[in-house]
């Protein structure tokens, strides 16, 4: 893999991640819109663990509240802080579902054959009109704290849809919280902090295979890309929660139907 190529997937990968457009199916369409070979499943693991890093950063007082919170829990403390014992619960509920389910579709090897433009067009364009209407349609601005077991584990199975390319786990996410009322910023939040132990379970699934493939260039360009896609995922996430603070998600939903009516004029043209 040339470093261009690296260069390139770590800035889409960085970029595209925690935005609710699909950084899977951007991955994608690198290769398949330049004469590049598909980077394969490994490197798009490699770069997600950079922005894994981005968002642990980002929200690291969650991630340290949470980490005190679980510790807490499995030592008995007699007064835990019970807002972030329910969230470090939450987030948990949430992960199930996709794990479950990613590691069956995974070892069934039926994400590799959801790798096309066609259903990359499709899914850009449907799910993107669902995060329009629920994201204008919600009324309530329901906060984290408020979040019920039961509503984390709904977002846990909304998450599981993203294994289909193009549908975007922080977009599908960020659609349920707020069809549960959830408010853009806590959605967003919600979304974000899900994506640690999503992530961490990926990228472990994928570290094991690298480990036993032995391919030392392939673990340089995945620390290589991981590295860019970090700084670019801590940009963007920055971003994005600036604008949610103000505004709604509709120039995303307008960018995921123009790239699919594109992608679906290319694939039946």
């Amino acid at each position: 893999m040339t470093l261009l190529q690296i260069i390139i997937l770590a800035i889409v990968q960085g970029i595209t991640e925690f935005l609710p457009i699909s950084s899977s199916g951007h991955l994608i369409l690198v290769p398949a819109l330049t004469d590049w070979p598909d980077q394969g499943l490994m490197m798009d693991v490699g770069v997600h663990v950079g922005t894994l890093m981005a968002v642990i950063v980002f929200f690291r007082a969650d991630v340290i509240r949470m980490m005190v919170a679980f510790w807490q829990m499995i030592t008995f403390h007699k007064n835990p802080d019970q807002t972030d014992r329910r969230l470090m619960i939450a987030i948990v509920l949430s992960t199930i579902p996709v794990v479950i389910i990613g590691g069956l579709v995974s070892k069934m090897g039926w994400n590799e054959a959801w790798r096309t433009l066609e259903i990359i067009g499709w899914t850009s364009i449907i799910f993107g009109i669902l995060l329009y209407i629920l994201d204008e349609k919600s009324e309530v601005s329901r906060k984290i704290s408020d979040m019920r077991y039961g509503q984390a584990i709904l977002i846990g199975f909304a998450q599981v849809l993203a294994i289909i390319p193009g549908v975007s786990r922080s977009g599908i996410t960020m659609t349920a919280a707020r069809g549960l009322g959830f408010s853009r910023t806590e959605a967003a939040r919600f979304s974000m902090l899900m994506s640690i132990p999503t992530i961490l379970a990926a990228g472990a699934i994928e570290g094991l295979k690298l480990v036993k493939s032995e391919n030392v260039a392939l673990g340089t360009d995945i620390f290589l890309g991981a590295g860019l896609s970090f700084v670019m995922a801590l940009l963007a996430i920055a971003g994005l929660m600036k604008w949610l603070e103000k505004s709604s998600m509709t120039p995303f939903v307008i960018y995921r139907v123009i790239l699919g009516v594109i992608l679906l004029g290319m694939v039946y043209a």
